[in-house]
């Protein structure tokens, strides 16, 4: 089994802003790619950039999608406007050259910043490959506003949590003022408050996180009740390899949101800033090659950890 993986530009992630944490599967054939989040390994790269980023990989399950999808394709997440044109240009270009298909950068630093950065990084990699952006509730409504109307025609595959968690009309609200498909959800937790947004109609796309929304049996159903609003469902993935481990489990079983060829795949976040609890955690550590992530085939969700990892970070 494999997953399609989104993958993060670093430049803008390992330091969030405004003291906030900045909130591959592989196998032969059916697989989708989408490069991610990467790590930007030296802060304040230029005067206005205390921030740097990783990469996370949004798997999708095979190309037929459902029960018993072999691989799912990453692509990069988060490429920062904060930092030299020059290096993020490397950085994005590092993805395209690993076979990522798609990226994901931070906004959510100024208006005038952001789009400067989006349109940067859409003239830079080209027309073909995906873009996403993500602002960690960075903006208010206002804000939302300029930056989603600036960025339509710059062909943006989402705009992940524009405003605040809590906002659902001003979710509403921008959803019905673009045309780019509005994404959030790793800040809301079980199926009530995932009700209430496909209700509201305050999403096209939702980001439960499986660590946290309340595990896999109730992320399964969350994600059946995407699948019954006719909302896309992509698991939002960032911590440790148990995490990424389990993520890659759902979205291995997950359906389509249509049955219907050419249908939207899921896509795997993958986070490849240096992180101990995600690659040291594993006996074997989950990896991308070529924008693909193989889903672990072990018992339970597929890993092995390594308890020595545990006792080294333990805190008493």
């Amino acid at each position: 089994m494999a997953a399609r993986v989104l993958a993060a530009l670093a430049l803008r992630w390992l330091v969030a802003p405004r003291g906030e944490p900045a909130s591959g599967f592989q196998e032969s054939s059916k697989c989708f790619t989408l490069a991610m989040r990467g790590a930007c390994t030296d802060v304040w790269l230029r005067q206005k950039c205390p921030y740097t980023c990783g990469v996370d990989v949004a798997p999708a399950a095979g190309a037929g999608g459902g029960a018993g999808a072999d691989a799912a394709a990453a692509a990069a997440d988060d490429v920062s406007a904060a930092c030299e044109d020059e290096l993020l240009k490397a950085e994005a270009e590092g993805y395209l050259a690993s076979g990522f298909t798609a990226m994901k950068t931070k906004v959510g630093f100024g208006y005038d910043d952001d789009i400067a950065l989006v349109t940067m990084l859409r003239e830079a990699i080209g027309p073909d490959i995906g873009l996403f952006v993500d602002a960690n509730h960075g903006c208010d409504r206002v804000q939302a506003h300029r930056v989603a109307c600036a960025m339509e025609p710059l062909d943006i595959g989402w705009f992940e949590e524009p405003v605040a968690p809590e906002d659902i009309e001003g979710y509403v609200e921008l959803r019905a003022a673009t045309t780019i498909p509005i994404a959030g959800g790793e800040c809301s937790f079980t199926r009530h408050d995932f009700r209430r947004i496909l209700d509201a109609g305050a999403m096209d796309i939702l980001q439960p996180d499986t660590a946290s929304c309340g595990g896999l049996t109730e992320a399964k159903r969350i994600a059946d009740l995407a699948w019954s609003h006719g909302a896309r469902y992509n698991p939002h993935v960032w911590g440790t390899g148990i995490g990424l481990a389990a993520a890659m489990q759902l979205l291995a079983v997950l359906p389509t949101t249509t049955p219907a060829f050419g249908a939207h795949q899921p896509l795997l976040e993958y986070d490849s800033t240096p992180h101990p609890f995600r690659q040291d955690l594993l006996v074997e550590p989950i990896t991308v090659a070529d924008g693909i992530a193989t889903v672990p085939e072990g018992p339970g969700l597929g890993i092995e950890v390594r308890r020595d990892v545990l006792d080294r970070w333990r805190v008493n």
